[in-house]
């Protein structure tokens, strides 16, 4: 009986007894990466079918075969909560983060992205390979924190930009937050797409055991965060301008205040707190704006309803963005409803009914106004190109009108 080469025996002696396989390297140089029982049981079977392999032929080709090119260097794995697993390195601050693990298609506002309030207690995947090639600058910040839960990339690319004063690793690492890196984001993305968002956990390699503590947390389905994300700045405006904004504040952008200070607005932000209604109309505004913001809109709660029907019934011009769209429709006897795929990215198509026209927008949202309960005294002013739901709408008889995506570019482009 033909004595099977170093790296066939640690292969199929590690299959039986489960433990971690080698790297098919020499001792000297070997490496651990952890298969599953599942790659362990094909790499077995796809060895025995060729004997006379090269071991410098193994490598490669069993890498390439069953998509093993990321388990270099593992040192963290993403597991989702149907027990699908994807290794790759640990970047960031070392440790665990839980949250929904959603992706965004942006090519680029990375920074924009991770401090965007609307992505509390969420695992964002970034589907462009090569993310933190312009580091991190002093501008570009949308909240006062990191708000994402994690990070997963498929590549952390080195920082090369003049504006940078920081590595987006050692950002991460500054801000407690938790990432992965040399993941298949293509294949995570395309599961996600196939089996919907869920909830996921990036923990060291050595802990794979965390479904029972998935399977108890509590995702953004079905909760209310945005008392969390509330900004705390004050900003300053030209007192002088001559429209006065109020901005109810359920996790507000700070590049929407920017674009409506630059507007020539004076603006001022009203936590969702009781009572609030009376606070605003008690600042006489030219205007009101219902803020983006994180979790379930139906969450809400009924005491936040009754007052943007207050707001309404003053017949004070209304503008809201994503979830002040969502609780606006609410408010007006819709119904939302969560989407099996969100929209995040900085590239989504958006017909506009009033124009004719098509506006490219920028999006994050996982929950939409379902069209069929919209009331007889709504219309639908905008319509995503995408799956044809609801971008925006408009009130009939009064100035409400208001747009699931974001009008302020940031990332992406003005609308």
């Amino acid at each position: 009986m033909e004595k099977k080469p170093y790296w066939k025996r640690h292969l199929l002696h590690d299959l039986k007894f489960g433990r971690e396989e080698k790297l098919f390297a020499p001792p000297q140089r070997r490496r651990k990466t952890i298969l599953n029982q599942s790659q362990l049981e094909q790499v077995e079977a796809w060895i025995q079918e060729n004997p006379n392999i090269t071991i410098k032929e193994t490598r490669i080709r069993i890498r390439e075969k069953f998509g093993l090119a990321s388990l270099q260097y593992t040192s963290a794995v993403l597991v989702l909560q149907d027990g699908k697993c994807f290794w790759g390195k640990s970047v960031g601050k070392k440790g665990k983060c839980i949250g929904e693990v959603c992706f965004t298609t942006g090519m680029t506002g990375y920074q924009h992205t991770i401090t965007d309030p609307s992505f509390a207690d969420q695992i964002i995947t970034f589907t462009f390979p090569h993310i933190g090639n312009i580091g991190i600058n002093h501008k570009d910040n949308e909240g006062e924190k990191v708000f994402a839960s994690g990070m997963v990339v498929r590549e952390l690319s080195p920082e090369s930009h003049p504006s940078s004063y920081i590595s987006l690793n050692d950002w991460l690492e500054r801000n407690n937050v938790i990432g992965i890196s040399g993941v298949d984001t293509r294949a995570l993305t395309r599961h996600l797409r196939k089996h919907g968002s869920q909830n996921g956990i990036i923990c060291p390699s050595s802990k794979t055991h965390v479904l029972d503590e998935l399977k108890k947390y509590k995702s953004v389905n079905g909760i209310e965060i945005t008392n969390k994300v509330s900004l705390h700045s004050n900003f300053k405006s030209d007192l002088n301008a001559k429209y006065r904004v109020v901005i109810v504040d359920f996790g507000v952008k700070i590049s929407i205040v920017s674009r409506l200070i630059e507007l020539g607005c004076i603006v001022e932000l009203i936590k969702p707190s009781t009572g609030f209604a009376q606070k605003v109309l008690s600042m006489n505004p030219d205007g009101i704006v219902l803020s983006n913001g994180p979790g379930d809109p139906q969450e809400i709660g009924e005491s936040v309803v009754s007052e943007i029907d207050i707001i309404i019934k003053s017949k004070i011009p209304i503008f809201g963005i994503c979830m002040g769209h969502q609780l606006l429709a609410i408010t007006l006897g819709a119904k939302t409803i969560k989407m099996d795929i969100g929209h995040r990215g900085s590239n989504h198509p958006v017909y506009d009914v009033v124009s004719g026209k098509v506006e490219i927008t920028s999006q994050n949202h996982g929950f939409v106004v379902d069209s069929a309960s919209l009331p007889s005294n709504v219309e639908i002013t905008h319509i995503s190109l995408f799956d044809n739901s609801v971008e925006g709408i408009m009130m009939k008889d009064y100035s409400v009108f208001s747009v699931q995506y974001h009008p302020e570019e940031a990332p992406g482009r003005k609308v």
